[in-house]
This record gives C-alpha cells, structure tokens and sequence, in this order.
C-alpha cells in the first residue's frame, strides 16, 4: 500500500524531502508520495519543482489533518507555536503517524509527546499500533543518532553521550581557531554565508543544542529533563585569546552539549547530569575532529566503551535524508512503536528504576582572569579558590603587554560548577579584576 503523506513546509529541507520522495523514490509504484503540503502563501516562488499532478498546495493545515486519505504529516516548518503544535498533536489524535525535524518541539512537550502516542496506540488493540512518531532530523542533521540510539544499545548500558550539535557555532569557533579571528567578525561570516540567522541567539547562546541534548538524553537513560533546568552557556564571551590560551595546552574550544551518569570510583551509577556549555577539547579527541559546519556525537557505554558518529549537522539533503529515512520506517513497519524505548523516572517518583537528576555538574576547569596588574594577585586567586574547595590544578600565563589589561588563566582540578561559579563571582568583585572571568570545562584525564 502507498503512504499518502501531508507535509506542513517547504522551505530548504521540506524542498529536500520532496525532491527526494518525488524524484528520486518515484519509480516503486508503492513508494510514499507527498499529496499536499501547507504553505503560507502558494504564489511565494520555490526553489523546487512542484508536480501540480500529484502534490496540491494548500494554506489551511486543517485540509490536511481532516483528509481521510493522507496515513502520514511530515512537519519541517519548525517552531513551537500554537499552530505547529496542534498540528502535531492533532495529527497524532486523528491517527496519523508524524515524521518532524522539529528539535525545540520536541524538547520542551517531550512528555506531552509521549503520553498521546502511548495513548492513541493504548485505544488500539493492534499489537503493531496506530500511530510512529519519527524525529531522527530534529537531533545532528543527517547523523543517524536517534536511530541508532533507540536501536543499537538494547543490550548496553550508556554511561556519556555528548556532541557537537549545532553546525552554526562549530563553523565560528573553527574559524577562530584557525585564523585568530574575533567572535564579531566570525558571526558576520557565518550570517554572510547563510549559516547564521539574522538573530542568532538559539545558536550562539547554546539554546538550540539545549533542546537536542535534552532529547539525546532521554533516549539515552530514559529520564526527561526540563530544558529549563539544563544550565546553557554559549559562545559569546569566547575569544582569540581563549583559543591561544587553548593551543598551548594542545586544545580547542568546542560548544558541546553533554549528558552524563556522574562517577566517584568509575561505576557511572549516580545522578544524571545535563548541560551545555563551550568546553576545552584535546585535539586528539574524536569530537575535535569535528570542523566547519559538522557535527560529532560520542556516546561512551559498557560494552563498547567510547563510539563516535559524525556528519553533516545541517543542510537541505542531509537534513531531508534523515526525514525521509523516518518516513521510510513507517512505511515498512520498522519505525519503532514508542518513540523513547528506554523507560525510567526521576528519583521523586520513588520508582526502582529511578535516576536523580544533579546538573550542578563536575568537571576540572578552565578560568581565565583578566586583570590590571599589580602584586600577590596570584595568591589572592589562591585564597579564593581555596574559600570555595577549589583546587588548583595550574596556572599559565602569556608575557604581559600591557599592566593596565593583562589575562591569566587558571585550571582547576575536578570540582563542582557552583564551586567554581560562586569563586568567578568573588574573583569579579576584586580590585584587579577588569571584568567577570570566563570559565569553561574541560576533557581531561586528571
């Protein structure tokens, strides 16, 4: 049987997706066809071919979700507003199965998500279900993760899961690596080129991998947390003088989005820890590897300790090969019947299987202070450090210029980030110190 599919978009990858179900899958008699797709405006010129034969353009969702004959909605408009959600939402309550690469959607109703596919299916007494919800382009592009997340680890138990989420920041932090240029006029770039909107807070301000690792966090250990309760920093306060700092201890800087079971003696059994922040990577690490606008994502696990998976994070194919590659599961039946197999619960529901969430994460750190000279700053960072349990682990510091506005950099060895965020703050308020410090994890072994 044919699936009939409504797609909601049809901007870059909703082209993707049609180009790639219309022209290139169109000669299996029984592959899916894109019958209708919901536009604001039918006149606005795209940069695809329609087949006006096949596909008709609407501007009412409702002709959509109220054709009896459509089995399946792929949404690629994106957005969390009314709209896009009660499309979703009402697609899935009318039987329709849902193919999206909506990441912020997703995040921020993933329980919502949950139940009423678990619902629409739990009214149905076939075993094979009514509804599959599909969102492997929401999380890296085109890197099969989600799939192989909800696949691959049945038998394993996942200790880490971390990655490179977001094309748009790896293509400025790369550029600032390798050509010394400053955060403004790397953002220009990356807006000249297309890869940066217009306002580029999701991206630069970490908002956009908050919501991917929120999801990559719930495939993994079962566990929903909050995007709101995921501390988030962005790239913002990074600079060229970060990056030599960087160099000279064989690193880069990479805006990382990391879930991880936290470990006293190696066991990986207690809270679950989430957030997003730049972090200080070795550049033998696999993810800094990752360059321009690509993704990585390592996830570290029991049986097959650390695998890496990369690619293209982002793009019109990329992004609509992982679409298609949903749609083409639900199709063949290989999609699965939950979208989130791993079940568990957060430790206040007193479940056997339950996993506290603590992101006031550990970690060693990075520190930088810039400072206008003058005796025994050291040994107040020194005293300070001690004040909050902090321990300091080294301390560099490039040949000093200028007295009036110099930097030193401090790493500590593992600590909390409250500890080391409560020391930013007292160090801010002394005398010397020109503005607030810049601190950043760091992958280290020590």
């Amino acid at each position: 049987m044919t699936i009939r599919i409504g797609m909601i978009g049809a901007g870059t990858v909703g082209g993707g997706v049609y180009e790639i179900i219309m022209n290139r899958l169109c000669n299996n008699p029984s592959s899916p066809k894109i019958t209708k797709i919901c536009v604001r405006d039918i006149h606005k010129p795209r940069d695809f071919t329609i087949d006006n034969s096949h596909t008709e353009l609407v501007t009412d969702v409702n002709s959509i979700l109220n054709d009896t004959t459509i089995d399946l909605v792929i949404e690629v408009a994106g957005g969390t507003s009314s709209t896009i959600k009660g499309a979703v939402f009402d697609a899935l309550r009318g039987g329709k199965s849902v193919v999206t690469a909506n990441k912020a959607l997703i995040a921020e109703y993933l329980e919502e998500i949950v139940a009423l596919v678990d619902e629409v299916n739990g009214n149905n007494n076939s075993s094979k279900g009514v509804v599959k919800f599909g969102y492997e382009a929401s999380v890296c592009g085109g890197i099969p993760i989600i799939h192989t997340l909800q696949s691959s680890y049945k038998g394993d138990i996942i200790n880490e899961v971390s990655g490179i989420c977001n094309g748009t920041t790896n293509f400025m932090l790369g550029k600032m690596m390798d050509e010394g240029a400053e955060y403004d006029t790397v953002l220009k770039e990356a807006q000249d080129l297309g890869y940066a909107e217009a306002d580029p807070t999701a991206d630069v301000e970490g908002h956009d991998v908050r919501a991917k690792i929120a999801i990559l966090a719930k495939l993994a250990f079962g566990v929903t947390v909050p995007i709101t309760q995921i501390p988030c920093k962005g790239i913002t306060e990074i600079s060229v003088v970060d990056f030599a700092y960087a160099k000279s201890m064989g690193c880069t800087i990479k805006l990382v989005g990391t879930a991880v079971r936290q470990s006293q003696f190696g066991e990986h059994d207690g809270a679950l820890s989430v957030y997003v922040s730049p972090k200080l990577v070795p550049l033998d690490h696999l993810l800094a590897g990752a360059t321009g606008c690509g993704n990585a994502v390592a996830v570290d696990s029991a049986n097959l300790g650390t695998a890496s998976f990369t690619g293209p994070g982002a793009g019109r194919y990329a992004t609509a090969n992982s679409v298609v590659a949903d749609v083409m599961r639900v199709a063949n039946g290989t999609c699965p019947l939950t979208p989130f197999p791993l079940s568990s619960s957060s430790s206040s529901a007193g479940s056997s299987n339950s996993i506290d969430i603590d992101n006031d994460f550990e970690s060693a750190f990075y520190i930088r202070i810039s400072f206008q000279d003058g005796l025994g700053i050291i040994r107040s960072v020194g005293d300070l450090a001690e004040s909050q349990g902090v321990s300091i682990h080294s301390i560099l510091q490039q040949p000093i210029t200028d007295r009036m506005a110099a930097d030193t950099v401090v790493t500590t060895e593992a600590c909390k980030y409250s500890q080391v965020k409560a020391l930013c703050e007292l160090i801010e308020k002394e005398d010397f110190a020109l503005s607030a410090p810049v601190f950043m994890p760091m992958i280290s072994d020590y």
